[in-house]
């Protein structure tokens, strides 16, 4: 299971970013996880969870708050910005589309800490 691996990357970023002080204030980490970046969201938050439990105890009782965006393409004729529906990756203009603009994150939007 890869998301393991991801959540450890994740907390590897927190302590690269952040001091020891300012990582005991995290009440919740946001990410922005896209379809194409092959997560799955509920292995994600199974594996936070072992992490924590296991390896990190410094980050027990943070939340993890996934948001999922959709699949975006831009077509090169048009210009327009279309949702992908059902990985048909078309142009509203109706031109196939390769060009994802959105779609394959895996960031971390945002930590949230305590005052």
């Amino acid at each position: 299971m890869h998301e393991i691996s991801l959540v450890r990357t994740i907390f590897r970023t927190l302590d690269d970013n952040f001091t020891p002080e300012e990582l005991s204030k995290v009440m919740a980490i946001d990410l922005k996880v896209g379809p194409l970046a092959n997560v799955e969201t509920i292995l994600l938050q199974n594996a936070f969870d072992a992490v924590v439990e296991e390896d990190e105890v410094r980050f027990k009782g943070v939340q993890l708050r996934v948001n999922l965006v959709p699949i975006l393409v831009q077509c090169p004729d048009c210009e327009q910005i279309t949702e992908v529906h059902n990985y048909k990756f078309v142009c509203i203009c109706g031109k196939p589309c390769g060009n994802v603009v959105q779609g394959n994150e895996l960031l971390i939007e945002r930590v949230e800490m305590r005052d």
